[in-house]
């Protein structure tokens, strides 16, 4: 039996749904080794109950720390793993033991921040594109969601393709019941979920919509996130080319299930993502997805997305219109999408993942 330790730091946020997923179907696998998880104070209890047959830990140290370089690596080498398998590159970069590193993507090294010190921020660029390619290299393999981030990593961190494995992720449909957001009741809408930062270009999707405003004078646009910052100057922004830009702040689970079910069109205008999970999410519900052409996304949805140019807000209009006039053309991409998902699998994701971390034990 040998000792297999999995970082779970990230667990119950919104960048942590892989590692939660992973944990959760690894734990229904038949394996002879023993499994210690590292998890935060606040999902020391849920771990504890979905996975009985692991052993959790609790771990005070936070990602990009100090802690994490002195006092969590020597937490770990306290433990005497085997193997330690983290799911990001934030890592003791000193750890001289076996690991295995799943990395996302490099859309943190491409995109500036605009809400950070110049300086600071370019400081900790530097440390991190050093980090991603340290990681890189003292890993004995790495895991990437998407061939295209797989061909980026090997490409800007000078490691061999064979070093890599590719394990798609999945996405689930929401279980609470569908809760409605009044002043959205029988109107028509566009829909975009997540952060503003700045690889999400919704900016060219405000000028979008705009375009769009023209012949759909009833048409509302609703980006659906917790207000801060950044989506305060994207709604000062929004708010000088229409008035039917509507920010939801923080929304529950059922109502982002009630936006999914009601908008038009899931629009992503993205410039760069490692896998793209809010399409997916929203084919879970029949809606049909207006996508950029950037990056990974053509990978990942295939024929069940409707592609544009994310850096010309015409060409981004053209094609969300398209999806509104032609209800045949919204219906294939619905059936599209419902055939897509029966393609991705958690399940599957963690037997390719316990196969990467079987054969990193035997080097």
């Amino acid at each position: 039996m040998k000792r297999i330790v999995i970082d779970a730091r990230e667990s119950g946020t919104t960048t942590g749904r892989y590692i939660d997923k992973l944990i959760e179907y690894l734990h229904k696998l038949p394996t002879k080794h023993e499994i210690i998880l590292l998890a935060k104070s606040h999902r020391v209890a849920f771990f504890k109950e979905l996975t009985p047959g692991f052993t959790v830990r609790e771990t005070p140290y936070q990602e990009f720390s100090f802690g994490e370089q002195i006092g969590f690596r020597k937490q770990i080498n306290s433990l005497q793993a085997d193997l330690v398998f983290f799911p990001m590159v934030q890592q003791p970069v000193w750890y001289k033991g076996k690991v295995v590193t799943t990395m996302q993507d490099l859309t943190g090294i491409r995109f500036r921040n605009p809400y950070k010190n110049w300086l600071v921020f370019t400081i900790k660029l530097w440390v991190y594109k050093w980090v991603n390619k340290r990681v890189a290299k003292k890993s004995l393999h790495l895991i990437t969601p998407t061939d295209f981030v797989k061909r980026d990593v090997a490409d800007y961190c000078h490691v061999p393709l064979r070093k890599i494995t590719v394990t798609y992720e999945s996405a689930d449909k929401i279980i609470d019941p569908a809760e409605p957001i009044n002043s959205l009741v029988g109107k028509d809408f566009l829909l975009a979920v997540g952060r503003p930062s700045a690889n999400k270009n919704l900016p060219r999707l405000v000028d979008a919509f705009a375009v769009l405003k023209k012949k759909n004078p009833r048409l509302k646009l609703v980006f659906a996130g917790k207000l801060n910052p950044a989506y305060e100057q994207l709604r000062e922004y929004a708010a000088t080319k229409s008035d039917d830009i509507i920010f939801t702040d923080f929304v529950s689970e059922g109502q982002l299930r009630w936006l999914y079910e009601n908008a038009k069109v899931y629009v992503f205008p993205s410039l760069s993502e490692g896998f793209g999970l809010p399409g997916l999410e929203a084919m879970q519900y029949g809606l049909p997805v207006a996508s950029s052409n950037a990056t990974c996304l053509p990978e990942v949805y295939k024929n069940a997305a409707h592609y544009f140019n994310p850096f010309s807000p015409s060409h981004m209009a053209a094609k969300i219109q398209q999806i509104l006039d032609d209800r045949q053309l919204a219906n294939k991409l619905t059936n599209n999408g419902r055939a897509l998902l029966k393609t991705y699998s958690w399940q599957r994701m963690a037997e390719q993942t316990l196969t990467v971390f079987e054969a990193a034990l035997k080097k």
